[in-house]
């Protein structure tokens, strides 16, 4: 048996904790914070229930595998698929509903875009196809330690390599496959997916909207939140011990290899192996210090960050899907302000609202709307926003407001109440610097393939969570604890 502890207790920390406890090994989850979920987080207040992370589940199969691997599926976690997937409105106020069911997205754009656009997506969907089987096991499913790997599967499976079309952005695909602007947006928009842009993220994150249609959107009753609790629950279930407000101000190692954390207060934690869910930077930075691996982290391009506003709302909306996006007339001009020297944030941004219609987050009449838009993260260099700056969130939430009645939704005076999260925000929560959801972005053509490995230089050090392999989002971050179980094994 060995000892484990696993730093920070967002999705991937106690996907991995989980697995662990299961294979044998005393696992310790140490958590800064007074809550568990990282990223998937909740905020409740007068009867309102928000998740203020993640707000669909893609890849169900990812967390079967995973309740199946340590115990069983709970009883109190349900899974209701969502039709349509998203309400799509561009610029001029033509909508689309997006369906997982093919020949109904295809018909549907056909009817509600233009005559031939369903056969232009059915051809790029067995194009992305061809992409998601190609990545799915040699990259998504197991290890890569960087780009010598990525040259080892390109040398035994080329034919691989070519579906994926490393060279080619997702923008350059879409132009490829795709006649219709307003569907070549859609298609863009994947790449945010990953906190990128799509004219410098890769051709294969294609990948991304075959597998939302392929395998569905998913919510949870209750809000996403209740998913971090039930990994919580049965990690907990498993052995591991969970200690909240303990946070790790330090990796010990002894001779190279990982041997413990100091908590503040200095307390000492032994350990064989440490599990390091926090942002990579922060590993290689100040928790176990590597300066060649920070050196490679700060040349790749930190992702976009979000920019939220929690509505608390009266009366119902005719015309609301639970998730819905609001095209701006520029899409170019959001990523020229957010990837920008300097960065701005977005003067007419695209808008995402989610309000489910679930009474259990909302009282009788109401609803309870997630507004997110892409930010600029924070900070105090060119590439960064200060949004601690006296006005400046108070001044965009009010911006925003503005562009929702403009584009269809007014609904400045049935706001009960709000809360606005800012990058600086999910920075002083969730330790992504920056507030940078997904850590480096996938812009370049091999990006999305080389982020910070799983094990570490550092022997018994590993990394899990939306900043290490294999990416951001639910199911990938949890895919990153199923991969780091495997490289630790049983006990």
């Amino acid at each position: 048996m060995s000892r484990i502890v696993v730093v920070g207790a967002g999705v991937g920390g106690l996907a991995a904790a989980a697995r662990l406890a299961t294979l044998g090994h005393q696992v310790t989850i140490c958590e800064a914070a007074d809550t568990v979920g990282g990223k998937l987080g909740t905020v409740e207040h007068d009867g309102f229930r928000f998740d203020t992370g993640p707000s669909l589940l893609t890849m169900p199969q990812v967390f079967r595998n995973l309740f199946d691997t340590t115990g069983g599926w709970p009883a109190e976690l349900d899974l209701l698929p969502l039709e349509p997937l998203a309400r799509y409105t561009f610029y001029g106020g033509s909508t689309f509903d997006a369906s997982s069911d093919l020949d109904e997205h295809c018909a549907r754009l056909d009817a509600e875009l233009s005559a031939g656009s369903g056969d232009d997506w059915r051809a790029f969907h067995a194009r992305a196809q061809r992409v998601w089987e190609a990545s799915r096991l040699p990259f998504l499913e197991s290890a890569l330690d960087g780009p010598r790997t990525l040259a080892r599967i390109a040398a035994r499976q080329p034919r691989d390599i070519t579906a994926i079309a490393p060279g080619r952005s997702l923008r350059a695909l879409g132009r490829r496959h795709l006649r219709d602007a307003r569907l070549r947006t859609y298609l863009d928009r994947y790449a945010t997916y990953t906190g990128s842009d799509p004219r410098r993220a890769p051709a294969a994150l294609a990948a991304v909207p075959y597998v939302e249609q392929e395998y569905g959107g998913w919510y949870v009753p209750g809000g996403l939140y209740r998913l971090g609790e039930a990994i919580r629950d049965r990690a907990v279930e498993r052995g591991a011990v969970l200690r909240l407000g303990a946070r790790v101000e330090r990796i010990e190692t002894t001779g190279g290899k990982a041997t413990g954390v100091v908590l503040a207060g200095s307390e000492q934690l032994p350990a064989d192996v440490v599990v390091a869910n926090t942002d990579a930077t922060t590993v290689y930075g100040s928790l176990a210090p590597n300066p060649a691996a920070a050196r490679r982290l700060a040349k790749a391009t930190p992702s976009l960050s979000g920019f939220v506003l929690l509505l608390a709302v009266s009366g119902r909306t005719r015309g609301l899907a639970h998730h819905n996006v609001l095209f701006p007339r520029n899409y170019d001009a959001e990523f020229d302000a957010v990837f920008g020297d300097p960065a701005r944030p977005a003067e007419s941004p695209t808008i995402y609202v989610s309000a489910p219609d679930d009474p259990t987050v909302r009282p009788d009449g109401c609803e309870a709307w997630f507004v997110l838009v892409n930010a600029p993260r924070h900070g105090s260099g060119r590439g960064a926003v200060d949004w601690r700056a006296e006005g400046v969130a108070e001044g965009y939430a009010e911006r925003l407001l503005d562009l929702l009645g403009a584009r269809g939704l007014p609904v400045r005076d049935r706001v009960l109440w709000s809360q606005i999260i800012t990058p600086a925000d999910l920075e002083q929560r969730t330790d992504a610097v920056g507030g940078a959801i997904y850590g480096t972005s996938s812009n370049g053509s091999s990006a999305a393939f080389l982020r910070p490995a799983n094990r570490s230089p550092v022997p018994g050090l590993f990394l899990v969570g939306g900043s290490s392999h294999p990416g951001g989002g639910l199911p990938l971050v949890a895919l990153s604890a199923q991969i780091v179980a495997g490289l630790i094994g049983p006990a």
